[in-house]
């Protein structure tokens, strides 16, 4: 008898479900795609976009890596997080990439399972990637063509006035060149993690290599780079992408200085940290300006791009770059003084100690 009533007991305490109405229409109000299973999975719950996704289908669940993340999820009592793959229809290879989340419930030994459609956001981005590589494909042909035709104009041309519009024209296709560079760099910067396929790169080797790329522009407006002392560490990341940044600062640096003045890059390191370092004697950027600098296509000086060929993307760039490598950059500047962009980067563990030869 006593056995009989604790097993009533017990069977009635399995019997309480956590889909309540309450349950349900909160888990409806918030749009969630969610499943709830009882004991012994079954399933108390399933909104209606659970069914469309497809981890539904004629009141059953649907998916082996779902099912198999439910027992370990009932089975460790532990939240489960994963990447699962459920068909789109009875028959057929497509499929759907779900985000999931499933919690269990011990005081109704339940579960409760959400879900994020992933496919959508990976076909959008796919769509994206491949018009930016396709359009900026496309567009170096005419762009090549212009410079050539151009160039030719300024050749044969014995009219001042002609040669005058040609190499205006010659330096907007240059301006429009440096664009589509960019922007296929800054798409491929978005796509890529650097640290998946990562090497040790020498910071000062990455500097000095951004600073000869620089040093014909530096000459031609007679301003002298000045390099600080070497650190002799390492960070792991892509060096491309490290040159690219660190070039992109020099040079930022020298197109917003007077002439003949001075632009200093400096690398230090303290602890696990190294800083890069590019200060310069220009006009400087406003507290307005600051906040926005590292925006995609921002210029503080409109004209002023325009004749140095800027795009807005250069330090945009930067920011991708740095913040993939896990590090960051920051700005000080003063109207009239000059600014100074700082790079910060995590050392690489094994890398030498500081002033080590």
């Amino acid at each position: 008898m006593v056995r009989a009533l604790r097993r009533k007991k017990r069977e009635g305490q399995l019997e309480r479900s956590f889909a309540t109405a309450e349950i349900q229409e909160m888990l409806d109000v918030l749009g969630f795609a969610s499943v709830i299973l009882g004991p012994g999975n079954r399933i108390d719950y399933f909104s209606a976009s659970a069914a469309a996704l497809g981890v539904i289908r004629d009141e059953k669940l649907v998916g082996d890596e779902f099912i198999s993340l439910l027992r370990k999820a009932r089975r460790t009592k532990l939240p489960q997080d994963a990447q699962i793959e459920v068909p789109r229809g009875p028959i057929g290879e497509g499929t759907r990439k779900l985000s999931v989340h499933v919690h269990y419930l011990s005081d109704y030994d339940s579960l409760i399972a959400t879900f994020n459609d992933e496919s959508e956001a990976e076909r959008i981005d796919a769509v994206r990637r491949d018009f930016v590589a396709n359009i900026s494909h496309e567009l170096k042909t005419p762009i090549s063509a212009l410079r050539t035709l151009s160039e030719a104009v300024t050749v044969a041309s014995e009219d001042p006035q002609l040669n005058k519009f040609a190499i205006m024209m010659q330096s907007q296709v240059e301006r429009l060149s440096t664009l589509v560079q960019e922007i296929i760099d800054l798409s491929r910067l978005q796509d890529a993690d650097p640290l998946l396929d990562a090497i040790h790169v020498d910071v000062d080797e990455a500097v000095n290599e951004a600073i000869d790329q620089c040093q014909v522009l530096a000459d031609t407006r007679n301003i002298e780079i000045v390099r600080g002392p070497l650190v002799n560490v390492s960070v792991v990341g892509d060096r491309t992408h490290l040159i690219m940044a660190f070039h992109n600062l020099v040079e930022n640096a020298i197109n917003y200085s007077p002439d003949h003045t001075r632009v200093s890059v400096n690398t230090t390191s303290s602890g696990d940290i190294v800083e890069v370092v590019v200060i310069d004697q220009g006009v400087g950027i406003t507290e307005a300006d600051q906040g926005r600098i590292f925006e995609r296509f921002y210029r503080v000086d409109p004209a002023r791009s325009r004749e140095t060929g800027g795009t807005g993307l250069g330090l945009s760039i930067v920011k991708h770059v740095i913040g993939n490598h896990g590090g960051d950059v920051s700005l000080w500047s003063s109207t009239g003084v000059g600014s100074t962009f700082t790079i910060r980067l995590p050392i690489a563990e094994d890398s030498p100690e500081d002033g080590a030869q």
